[in-house]
């Protein structure tokens, strides 16, 4: 018999606002509420909330911890102020792809990962495997909930959400550079971590609060935006916002055999900093050069690049394969990633993709599709 799906703390309230759920590695999800292109739209132009508390959060304390995770991540951890944070892929020896997260300084000595859902007992059996000396790790994601607000009127709405019963305003989002946070934030009440960070190529900021507490947030939230337009979001969109920002997704742009320099990630590998794990391999990569690079596909023929779907050069040799793909719903063209040969990647090569048995025609273009600053342009 398979296992009941897990549910976040937030489940209860997903039926009156009409969501429909799916299985999402193992989570009954809202995959939308109103619908994917409404929902798009509402985080490009207005604000979106996420229920995203299937996420794992990891706490990593102790004397020890700095120096562990400085090896343990690709990022240099050392330039890690308290109250900010930092993306950092996790390699193993060979450089593939442990998990890609986000490492938050609390404190000199205490630490909190955010990890993919999917990856929370991997992540915890790597890491339990390399501590050692004074390192406590400990799997924390049951008691913790998380909450995105992301769009241009993000501000608006967690500053309004924040405010006091007297409405006094308790908190100034608008001071909080992107990648810091802030703890003990009242969101509804209800103390908060809120941090500048998302997943959607706009501005916004995630909250973490208690578990038990995350219906209380949530409504909240939803009332301070109301006058905004804020609009429950789903997976569907989610998606689709984070590709057209070219934001990875694990087990799509990155894999224990995809690497993060093949994924166009280099910025966050910091070689110069010492050792760490897959540093070796990931030096000799950079050196000679990826084999395979994820690029950016425009379709010129009709049809959508899917996932896996086989990517052909002019030729017919195969030569790589789509990671994402869909019709953008801000920019109106069907573009994918792919990650295909190293030779094949150069902006305006022209490639085939293989749509249900048809290869259809495309070319490679700059990612990511689309910025902050596209907003205003209307597609053609």
């Amino acid at each position: 018999m398979a296992e009941p799906l897990k549910r976040t703390p937030l489940y209860p309230l997903y039926a009156p606002l009409g969501a429909k759920t799916i299985d999402f590695g193992g989570w009954e999800l809202p995959v939308q509420f109103e619908g994917i292109l409404k929902e798009h739209e509402a985080v490009r132009q207005r604000a979106g909330l996420f229920d995203v508390s299937h996420m794992g959060e990891l706490s990593v304390s102790g004397s020890g911890a700095p120096k562990f995770l400085q090896r343990l991540v690709t990022n240099d951890v050392a330039k890690l102020p308290v109250s900010a944070a930092m993306y950092t892929p996790m390699c193993y020896p060979n450089g593939g792809t442990v998990d890609d997260l986000l490492v938050y300084r609390l404190g000199d000595d205490r630490f909190l990962l955010v990890v993919n859902a999917s990856n929370v007992e991997t992540d915890l059996a790597w890491m339990r495997r390399h501590a050692s000396g004074d390192v406590e790790i400990r799997d924390v994601s049951a008691e913790t909930a998380l909450l995105a607000v992301q769009g241009p009127a993000a501000v608006d709405v967690v500053r309004d959400a924040s405010c006091g019963d007297d409405g006094a305003v308790g908190f100034d989002p608008a001071a909080l550079r992107p990648f810091r946070f802030a703890e003990g934030v009242r969101v509804g009440g209800v103390p908060a971590l809120v941090s500048r960070t998302g997943y959607t190529g706009e501005d916004g900021f995630e909250l973490y609060v208690d578990a038990s507490r995350a219906p209380d947030v949530w409504r909240a939230l939803l009332s301070a935006g109301a006058p905004y337009g804020l609009a429950p979001v789903g997976l569907g969109a989610r998606d689709t916002l984070r590709f057209e920002a070219r934001l990875p997704l694990y087990g799509q742009e990155l894999s224990p055999s995809i690497t993060p320099l093949e994924a166009g990630l280099g910025a966050f590998v910091k070689l110069e900093k010492g050792d760490f794990i897959g540093r070796e391999a990931l030096a000799a990569q950079k050196a000679s050069g990826p084999t395979r690079r994820l690029a950016g596909l425009e379709m010129i023929d009709r049809g959508i690049p899917r996932t896996h779907y086989a990517v052909f050069a002019a030729d017919g040799a195969r030569v790589g394969e789509v990671t994402t793909g869909t019709q953008s719903p801000t920019l109106r063209r069907n573009l994918g990633l792919a990650l295909v040969d190293a030779a094949y990647a150069a902006e305006g090569t022209e490639l085939y993709v293989d749509v249900r048995g048809k290869r259809l025609k495309a070319k490679v273009v700059p990612t990511p599709f689309y910025r902050r600053a596209d907003r205003a342009r209307k597609p053609g």
